[in-house]
């Protein structure tokens, strides 16, 4: 099995591209057919600290291997936290807002798909993977909506082994809230890399007690192309949303793209009531994505990135200096200024001392038998829960969640989108 690494690391200098790349005339490796420029990234071997890295990569890689304890190089990290890239799916609140005024329990389901698929659009250029939380990091926020209500969101690494990331996110004046838990698994297939999403999205529209939840499960990630050649990430298999109150149900499938046919990005479902389809879902989550009603043949837009993606609501997270050490931006300040820089000898060093320390904290804890205690989240009845119970009161409610989230800010500074 090496013996298959250490050929594979020398087609870094022999720059042998694998079947699936495309050539030009002039030799240039051209990307996948039918992706757009944001969604490829390509390795430059030769440059002497990436082919090291990549080599180094190599040395640790098993087919079929767990990759939750395999170093990955920085050059392929997106400069921000997984427990802050969750946020990504609270940016088109509109789409949820007012959706417990709907009277049709199928349109409010409709609702639910809206505001989940929305948030798939956002990424940063390329194939990157957010850092790994450790155990007890977090990050929150809060939102300001134009109509005076806000949002306010928090995520906490709950669990190291396995990596479970908790997050819950509220506006009770737009009557909403969000409970989740992450629970990804790597594996190293080869040129490629697939990221097993467990956990569920659970919407609770708290002015229709009655509905009780909307559960949303995650695709699984894709990425091609990580040793040589182009780089393509894809969102792939099958999820499922469902509101057991109603007896509705939609198996949405992530599409991704065979070697001779297919598109990259596509996405289809279909809506069911009990037994009955009521819709039909199609589009690319990169661009547009409709819904057909069974009944009509009346198509409608769920999301139309390109068209509305920007529109992007903004959160509002307290200046570096006034968060906690364990606080994710603050934790990762010097990866991330060596990121943006593209500083990947720092970055790599920065991105070290954050994992040394941890494995010298939970060595320290050991020889105490001292247990980790979560700060925001509690393990109940099956599930990771928010410490906090919320008034009924919309405006009570919000005083006590800002309160429990930022007991000594009394500022906040913008963040990007």
């Amino acid at each position: 099995m090496m013996g298959l690494f250490s050929s594979t690391a020398n087609t870094f200098s022999r720059a042998v591209k694998p079947r699936a790349s495309v050539e030009n005339r002039d030799g240039e490796d051209k990307p996948p057919s039918d992706t757009e420029p944001d969604d490829t990234s390509i390795l430059h071997v030769s440059y002497e600290n990436e082919g090291s890295i990549i080599t180094s990569l190599i040395s640790q890689l098993r087919v079929g291997m767990d990759l939750s304890r395999v170093t990955f190089p920085t050059f392929v990290l997106e400069p921000r936290s997984m427990l802050e890239r969750i946020t990504d799916f609270m940016s088109h609140p509109d789409l949820l807002f007012g959706a417990e005024k709907c009277s049709d329990p199928e349109e409010r389901f409709v609702r639910v798909l809206q505001y989940y698929l929305a948030g798939w659009h956002i990424k940063p250029k390329g194939v990157k993977k957010p850092y790994n939380p450790i155990l007890g990091e977090f990050f929150r926020c809060r939102y300001d909506y134009a109509d005076g209500t806000q949002g306010f969101y928090i995520a906490e690494q709950v669990s190291h082994h396995p990596p479970v990331s908790a997050f819950y996110y509220v506006s009770p004046g737009n009557h909403v809230s969000i409970l989740g838990e992450l629970r990804p698994k790597s594996k190293f297939l080869g040129n490629s890399v697939s990221t097993t999403m467990e956990g569920e999205n659970r919407v609770t529209l708290l002015g229709r007690p009655e509905d009780g939840e909307y559960v949303v499960t995650m695709p699984n990630f894709y990425a091609r192309g990580i040793l040589f050649g182009k780089m393509v990430l894809e969102l792939g298999d099958t999820c499922m949303a469902r509101n057991e109150k109603h007896n509705l149900f939609c198996d949405l499938d992530f599409k991704t793209k065979g070697f001779f046919s297919g598109t990259y990005n596509a996405i289809a479902g279909r809506v069911r009531r009990n037994s009955s389809e009521i819709g039909e879902v199609t589009g690319r989550w990169s661009h547009l994505m409709e819904i057909k009603h069974t009944k009509t043949g009346q198509k409608r837009v769920l999301f139309d990135a390109v068209k509305d993606g920007q529109n992007v609501c903004p959160k509002w997270v307290p200046p570096e200096e006034e968060q906690e050490s364990n606080e994710s931006r603050r934790l990762w300040h010097d990866l991330t200024q060596a990121i943006v820089s593209k500083d990947m000898e720092k970055a790599t060093d920065a991105k070290s001392a954050v994992e040394d320390a941890q494995r010298e904290q939970r060595r320290r804890m050991e020889e105490k038998q001292q247990k980790h205690v979560q700060r925001f989240f509690e393990y109940r009845d099956g599930r990771w829960v928010p410490k906090i119970e919320l008034p009924s009161d919309p405006k009570l409610a919000t005083q006590t969640v800002k309160d429990w989230l930022f007991p000594s800010q009394q500022s906040c500074a913008v963040a990007t989108p």
